[in-house]
């Protein structure tokens, strides 16, 4: 049964699409986000300040957000990759997250603001996500950071590209501590049960899913590249521990389940959230349903013990 709580949220979020016109752009649809991300924003939490930086990768300069809890001394960190099927939201329209979970762990949240697509399509983003990780392991001492306790994490499209970025790293210096994966998209398929099982789930459907991964994949053979589709790696093993959260309904659902299982088979520790009664999407819920609330606290929980874990080893 799908959690009551998120019926208004659900009105609300619908009401303002409703503006969009048919046959919107990518643009239109990434200009009308950011007002409704604004429009619904939550308050911003007491002692998190926020600034910019700007990463070099492929010759471009892409901005990241930077929101830090008020204290001093070096704090741990997650480079957070925000959703939106590649090709919209930005690290304002994920405030909202990363603002919270900079708070709950008295910690640093840097948000990568990659290139979207269908401009540019993969691999532009991944190796922007990529770049901007190694950038910020090797920019630790001036952010204020620990460079033993960064962890990387997104949702959705976010989580597709924080899995590859562990790809990409891994065997690396600038391998993450640990992964976030908020109902992550890991292939191109749409095979798995719970593409059917909820097709029409309130917020995201099957429908529009070929459409927006010809955008980010126009090149059908990239869709099996281990970078696009993380499922697909050769080997998982060496990845750092996960925390994937699905939700029960959410055509993603699947994704996460079959991720979880492919690290759990490669030796890597994996903790799953079911995310029973819930949407994809749901931690834009926060403002209206408990449960969005208590999963964001089981991640940071998550999050503070894999930090708490690397400064003991540290010493």
């Amino acid at each position: 049964m799908l959690d009551p709580q998120l019926e208004a949220f659900l009105e609300t979020w619908n009401g303002s699409w409703t503006v969009l016109p048919a046959g919107a752009t990518p643009r239109e649809r990434r200009i009308l986000f950011e007002y409704i991300a604004n429009d619904m924003a939550l308050p911003r939490p007491e002692g998190v300040r926020t600034s910019a930086r700007f990463v070099p990768s492929g010759g471009r300069l892409v901005p990241v957000r930077v929101d830090r809890f008020d204290c001093s001394g070096q704090q741990p960190c997650l480079v957070y990759m925000h959703g939106g099927a590649w090709m919209q939201g930005s690290p304002m329209t994920h405030a909202d997250i990363t603002m919270r979970i900079a708070a709950a762990n008295c910690q640093t949240v840097i948000s990568v603001d990659y290139a979207l697509a269908p401009e540019y399509p993969f691999p532009r983003a991944a190796n922007e996500c990529r770049d901007a990780f190694a950038w910020v392991r090797d920019h630790a001492a001036e952010l204020g950071i620990d460079p033993v306790r960064i962890a990387i994490g997104g949702d959705s499209a976010g989580a597709n590209l924080a899995a590859s970025a562990c790809i990409a790293l891994r065997g690396t210096s600038h391998e993450p501590l640990a992964q976030l994966l908020v109902y992550p998209c890991v292939h191109f398929e749409m095979s798995l049960p719970s593409y059917q099982e909820n097709a029409d789930a309130p917020l995201l459907q099957t429908k529009g899913m070929p459409g927006v991964n010809a955008m980010y994949c126009p090149n059908e053979a990239d869709r099996k590249n281990p970078l696009a589709a993380p499922l697909h790696a050769e080997s998982h093993r060496g990845l750092p521990p996960a925390f994937v959260a699905v939700a029960q309904y959410d055509p993603l659902r699947d994704d996460g389940y079959a991720y979880a299982d492919k690290l759990r088979a490669a030796g890597v520790p994996v903790e799953v959230d079911d995310g029973e009664g819930l949407i994809h999407g749901y931690l834009r819920a926060m403002d209206y349903c408990d449960a969005s609330r208590q999963r964001i606290e089981r991640m940071c929980t998550w999050l503070a013990d894999r930090y708490a874990a690397a400064a003991q080893l540290a010493l």
